[in-house]
């Protein structure tokens, strides 16, 4: 059931095979369209360059709501190549792909141009092909769950305008290479220009505002030096004031803005406070904040909140809890900002550590969702960080798999929250050892540094890491729907414990109670029997494993 990293990219590359100057039609699975494998597939005109940096230039058109721009892409070739895929999704549209102040071909085939260099490309060469475009991009219905450009006002009637992306992917606002496999090594460069008396904030430092006065317009220019996901970038536009502060961190000085609106200066100087408490616990339980260079910034938005690299997006009022409610019904979900902690814990779950394939999104949402319990175990204690987590179960659904279908741009079930932060929890019992356990979060974002993984390397470093096979639990949790069903059959001062419902070779060391004695004991398929001093009458089964228990 579980694929290794050479299988998942074997499924990937192919997904689509492509002979001479047309794709060939690829196999496109059930409940799939081409378009869906063209997103989720490193296709061969994907394959052949890896990206080293964008320079992204975009205006923004409140009046209108429209957009136009250009992104220069500088790649290095790793085999020769003359054909490459480029995404943009309607209503956007590439007007002009130019190589060396030389146009290049290109044809629209959905939400892909296909890009025909002149002249092929050796490998180990490098090259910068600018694809310019223009056009009125679709609006985000529900940001941030739904994708596009957010045209809201402010309450004084201002533009306030935002940027979303997850899912549907970053090619719903500019064009790039649209597959979570490849990203800019060397960072990207982001420049946005807006109505003069607006200000855009986007990934990374600021580097320099220039002005426009023919035009009445101002262009700023933001830089990210370490690599980025797309679906991270982002543009926030609106009248911000910026909270200048600093935090002494694991790897120094960290730098932190927040980015708000003036009416909102005193609230947020308030609730931000929630800031350096979020990254000391998180430095503590995965290691330094992995951006330092690019500082960390807080950006109010018109919506939710989302986990822009190096520019947190905020919009939960100035309360705690999700908008004010406790998400797990104990009352510790009202002791933190859920935003600020959740959306912060990915820049290690997700933006330091990513996925390859967005079937594995799991390791950014699981991480980030456990990362909540995490905080509360810091800052306050260990048993109510377990009140909170277990609190959350009566949010899963156990609906389908938390792994999608690779290939295809597919992510699997939104139990990856809850239930993958249960999982997890139920690893650290497993594991029974605090310190290795905080060993191997703090390994994963020292290992997989900036770097995309897939699931089986993950599954494999917490194996080593924590000498546990976690490969069946892995299988059991996020490829089944089935909760693992412990048995417990008793007489007299013995009980047969036995797992129903799981796949095969699950076992796990299960903490049982009976009376003032307390037992950890390795349980499986097979019936184990355990022997205790006194008659049992009843049995507690540690709260904390995510499984169900039956006596019969």
């Amino acid at each position: 059931m579980r694929r290794s990293g050479i299988e998942v990219l074997a499924l990937l590359c192919s997904a689509v095979m492509v002979l001479g100057l047309r794709a060939q039609e690829p196999e496109v699975p059930s409940g799939f369209t081409r378009q869906d494998v063209l997103r989720g597939s490193i296709t061969e005109e994907r394959s052949w360059w890896d990206v080293q940096h964008y320079e992204l230039s975009v205006e923004f058109f409140p009046e209108t709501k429209r957009i136009a721009g250009s992104n220069a892409i500088t790649f290095t070739a790793l085999a020769d190549g003359s054909r490459m895929q480029v995404d943009l999704q309607p209503p956007l549209a590439v007007t002009r792909v130019s190589l060396r102040d030389e146009e290049l071909e290109f044809e629209r085939e959905g939400n892909v141009y296909w890009v025909t260099l002149a002249d092929p490309i050796a490998k180990g060469e490098s090259r910068t092909v600018t694809v310019s475009y223009e056009g009125r991009p679709l609006q985000s219905s529900r940001p941030p769950w739904s994708g596009g450009l957010s045209w809201r006002r402010d309450r004084d009637g201002d533009p306030f305008i935002a940027t979303t992306c997850q899912g549907i992917g970053a090619s719903i606002w500019w064009p790039n290479k649209d597959h979570g496999y490849d990203e800019p090594d060397r960072g990207m460069d982001i420049r946005a220009t807006v109505p003069e008396a607006l200000t855009a904030v986007a990934n990374g430092r600021l580097v320099e505002v220039s002005a426009d006065e023919e035009a009445e317009t101002r262009t700023f220019h933001w830089r990210v030096t370490n690599p980025i996901n797309n679906y991270c970038v982002n543009i926030n536009v609106a009248k911000y004031v910026s909270i200048q502060s600093t935090y002494e961190g694991e790897a120094g000085q960290l730098d932190l803005e927040y980015w708000v609106l003036e009416s909102q200066r005193e609230d947020a100087e308030r609730q931000f406070a929630e800031v350096p408490r979020t990254l000391e616990a998180f430095e503590h339980w995965f290691g330094a904040y992995p951006f330092y260079e690019d500082s960390y910034k807080l950006v109010v938005v018109p919506y939710l909140g989302m986990e822009h690299q190096s520019s947190v997006t905020y919009g939960n009022g100035f309360r705690n809890g999700y908008r004010g409610r406790d998400l797990s019904g104990t009352g510790v979900g009202l002791k933190f900002d859920f935003i600020i902690v959740h959306e912060s814990a990915h820049e290690w779950w997700g933006n330091n550590v990513s996925m390859v394939d967005v079937a594995d999104m799991w390791i950014h949402e699981s991480f980030a969702n456990y990362a909540e319990n995490l905080f509360v175990d810091y800052h306050f204690s260990s048993e109510e960080a377990a009140d909170y987590v277990i609190g959350c179960r009566a949010l899963i659904q156990n609906d389908r798999p938390i792994i999608g279908t690779y290939g295809v741009n597919n992510s699997g079930s939104g139990d990856m929250y809850y239930k993958g932060g249960n999982m997890l929890h139920t690893m650290r019992m497993i594991v029974d050892d605090d310190d290795r356990w905080r060993g191997a979060l703090r390994g994963i974002n020292e290992q997989f540094r900036h770097r995309t993984v897939a699931t089986d390397e993950i599954e494999s470093f917490l194996s080593e890491r924590c000498d546990f096979d976690f490969g069946p639990l892995f299988d059991q949790y996020l490829r089944t729907t089935d909760i693992p069903l412990l048995v417990q059959e008793v007489e007299g001062k013995q009980v047969a414990l036995s797992f129903e419902d799981v796949v095969e070779g699950f076992e796990i060391p299960v903490r049982i109670t009976v009376g003032d004695d307390v037992r950890r004991v390795l349980v499986g398929s097979e019936r184990v029997v355990v022997d205790f001093d006194v008659p049992i009458e009843s049995i507690e089964v540690d709260r904390s494993y995510y499984i169900r228990s039956e006596r019969r």
